[in-house]
């Protein structure tokens, strides 16, 4: 398997050596033809001889890294041909030889592990201050102490310390975590991290070489450098077939007293089993897994993930999505979550901020109309500020001496609770709302986990550079066997390392942090869609499409394709031994045996093509009208997360001050409730659930969801008999409790029904 520190190109050789050996044995087929016997010999002969030479070079290769493959049976064989004079024989050799290194050529012909694109994001120069001015230097020309200015947007050349204004950063190329980080004078900031704010000045506190940055492309780089190559599997079952074979041939000489015996053994011998059979069957996984989107650099890597047992995994933009997205919108008491979410978005247009952006996005989704806000500015660490509909609106943190309300209190705690982040409204002057944002579980990383460890996966753990509190919650939600938190590149390779002694090792990752563990595995596998250039290029598997239950897939596809190679690869080897038998015997003379070797070749190649066939075990067969109803019923849910906040909300207005105020926001839910919601639940129901049932077994494997479905209507129905027997305005004695355990139990049912939705029935769509 080629990693970093030797990155294999595409090889030239094989294809010119199959088309030179196919034209030998066909012009000799064609003169044997019209009787030019001699010129046959010497077209064949020659076809011989040109597979010698590269097949010698193959063997010296092999025998200096301590292995004696298939390659040196073939040497012997041709070489046997040759001085027999069985040039047919030795041409069909040579062209099976030539089929199976092209085949494994093909197979690695994607491999580039270099470190271009870790060099790339590197900067070149630095900007550093003077008594004269600012004056631009190369990078290497910076040393400790200089005082350095760093641009909006730019990448921190080297490592160093704040020394002006608190400056905001991008931490994600080296904590894989999308949120910003603020970091106040005197605090220190490493190489490679993205100037997320206003200009800072920076004082450097190593050179070029010491910093962080370049410290994680020297540990890519070793990674690289240690890691075992694969055995190829061919090269595995040739340990003991090669001397079984000389073994054979030898006493065939030996009591015969004949050395045509002798290179008959060795002919039918040629292990063309494994040198098509487990090509075949390994470039046919292959094909398959990159129609699902997983690009497999090479055989090697395949075969290896087919054996692995020990799965590491990043956190952020592997097992969640890697965006924040809005968790909740809390209100203030005299207004209303979507107002809040509205108001925030039209702000947050303007604004570059990743918690913006995903303000944005989520109002977007709800269909609100934003307005278009004047006079927008933003401050770095503070957030942003403007007109919006005639109002002085803000949008961001709360500064230490800002008054809080009482409600706050509660934001606080939601958002300790929850592990998100904050962002504070207010409207002219004044607390309107918050919204939670955090990174969210992605919905297929349940479902694929658990087809891992169906599929032999025996240990799953996260590495990861977020906090411990939401490193440990992902992991208890997912039965993770172990979490690793508050990681740097250094301690994730350390851990990959760890686990590599034992057993086969899987690392799963997509930021540039995660580039050096990805060359310390045994496999890398880089999320590829939205992942860094960089975690792409040091993996051996990249994902290109978004979906971590590709993983999944592919792990069943190569233990698929490796078990039907191996089937291969044994059935032609003992078929093959029973050939090399008669043939010590005298029964198959040397040519006779060849075209034996040929049938047998053809039995195990169609044999190993079956490993282009779909597993539908693997996933669950869906139609494309199923398919088109997953989809619409997902932006459902999406569209829908109003309404959940408005029972969390109505159910909070209760607690706070039951009056009339929270009873008319019980009716507002109630009316979300019966325009949307339910017909949401009843088309579920009655058109999602009968389409799925074929492709999972049945109507009993929606029976729990659709007991949910009904719990959802009983508590619905009860809110509006709660409603009908208020009056004047007020609850009647003893509602008040029921009520608000009503509410507050349907928002729990429904945010635990659509993740269960969303978990087990959208994750199947691609």
């Amino acid at each position: 398997m080629p990693r970093l520190s030797a990155a294999h190109g595409a090889s030239r050789l094989e294809p010119v050596l199959l088309a030179v050996t196919a034209a030998a044995l066909t012009a000799g087929g064609l003169a044997w033809l019209v009787g030019a016997t001699g010129l046959a010999d010497l077209f064949w002969a020659l076809g011989t001889l040109s597979a010698v030479v590269p097949a010698v070079g193959w063997v010296l290769v092999a025998l200096r890294h301590g292995r004696a493959g298939v390659d040196l049976i073939a040497v012997l064989a041709l070489g046997g041909t040759l001085a027999v004079h069985e040039y047919l024989a030795g041409a069909l050799i040579a062209l099976m030889l030539a089929t199976g290194r092209t085949l494994e050529s093909a197979a690695q012909r994607r491999a580039s592990h270099d470190l271009r694109a870790l060099l790339e994001h590197a900067p070149r120069f630095a900007r550093r201050r003077t008594d004269a001015g600012v004056a631009t230097v190369p990078l290497d020309e910076v040393a400790v102490g200089d005082l350095l200015v760093v641009g909006a947007g730019e990448v921190v050349p080297v490592d160093g310390r704040v020394e002006t204004v608190t400056a905001v950063l991008d931490e994600s190329v080296l904590t894989g975590e999308p949120l910003q980080v603020e970091r106040p004078r005197g605090e220190k900031v490493r190489s490679g991290v993205v100037n997320a704010g206003g200009a800072f000045e920076l004082r450097a506190t190593a050179t070029e070489q010491d910093s962080t940055y370049a410290g994680i492309v020297r540990l890519a780089r070793q990674a690289g450098a240690e890691s075992a190559p694969v055995v190829r599997l061919a090269d595995r079952y040739a340990a003991w077939f090669l001397p079984l074979s000389l073994l054979v041939a030898g006493l065939a000489w030996l009591v015969s007293g004949s050395p045509v015996r002798a290179v008959a053994v060795l002919v039918v011998a040629t292990p063309c089993p494994l040198l098509l059979a487990a090509p075949v069957a390994i470039v046919s996984g292959l094909s398959r897994a990159s129609r699902l989107g997983v690009v497999i650099r090479d055989g090697g890597a395949l075969e290896n993930l087919g054996r692995a047992r020990t799965l590491l995994l990043d956190k952020t933009g592997t097992l969640t999505r890697g965006r924040p997205r809005v968790l909740d919108v809390i209100a203030a008491p005299d207004v209303r979550p979507a107002e809040v979410l509205r108001q925030a978005a039209s702000l947050d247009q303007y604004s570059p901020h990743v918690l913006a952006q995903a303000i944005v996005d989520t109002a977007r989704e709800r269909k609100l109309e934003l307005s278009v806000p004047a006079g927008v500015t933003e401050e770095p660490g503070r957030g942003a500020t403007g007109t919006v509909d005639g109002h002085q609106v803000s949008i961001g943190r709360f500064g230490p001496t800002d008054a809080r309300p009482s409600w706050a209190r509660a934001v606080d705690n939601r958002a300790l609770l929850d592990g998100a982040a904050v962002a504070w409204l207010t409207v002219d002057g004044q607390p309107a709302g918050a919204l939670l944002l955090r990174d969210p579980l992605r919905q297929d990383a349940p479902r694929t986990l658990r087809h891992l460890r169906a599929a032999g996966i025996e240990r799953l753990l996260m590495l990861t550079g977020d906090r411990a509190a939401p490193a440990h919650e992902v992991a208890a939600l997912l039965e993770l066997d172990d979490v690793r938190a508050e990681l740097s590149p250094a301690g994730k390779v350390a851990a990959v390392r760890a686990e590599r002694e034992r057993a086969v090792t899987v690392m799963v990752g997509d930021g540039v942090n995660d580039a050096p563990a990805l060359a310390a595995a045994d496999i890398g596998v880089a999320m590829g869609a939205r992942g860094s250039t960089a975690s792409s290029e040091a993996a051996d598997i990249v994902l290109t499409t978004d979906r971590v239950d590709r993983l999944a897939d592919a792990v069943a596809i190569a233990q698929r394709a490796r078990r039907i190679a191996v089937q291969s690869a044994l059935g032609g080897m003992l078929m093959s031994l029973a050939a090399m038998g008669a043939a010590a015997f005298g029964l198959l003379p040397p040519a006779a045996g060849a075209l034996l070797q040929e049938g047998i070749d053809v039995a195990v190649i169609l044999n190993a093509l079956r490993a282009l066939r779909v597993d539908q075990a693997a996933r669950p067969a869906l139609t494309p009208a199923t398919e088109t109803l997953i989809h619409r019923f997902a932006a459902e849910h999406d569209d829908l997360q109003d309404v959940l906040e408005s029972v969390r909300d109505a159910a909070d207005r209760l607690s706070d001050n039951p009056g009339p105020q929270a009873l008319a926001a019980v009716r507002d839910t109630h009316r979300l409730l019966t325009e949307r919601l339910l017909p949401h639940e009843y088309a579920e129901e009655h058109q999602l659930y009968p389409a799925l049932a074929p492709a999972l077994g049945g109507p009993e494997a929606t029976a729990t969801m659709s007991r949910a479905h009904t719990e959802i209507e009983r508590l619905s129905r009860r809110i509006a008999t709660h409603l009908q027997l208020a009056h004047d305005g007020g609850l009647a004695p003893g509602q008040l409790d029921d009520l608000r355990s009503c509410l507050y139990g349907l928002n729990t049912a429904l945010r635990l029904h659509f993740t269960q939705e969303e978990e087990n029935y959208f994750s199947l769509a691609p």
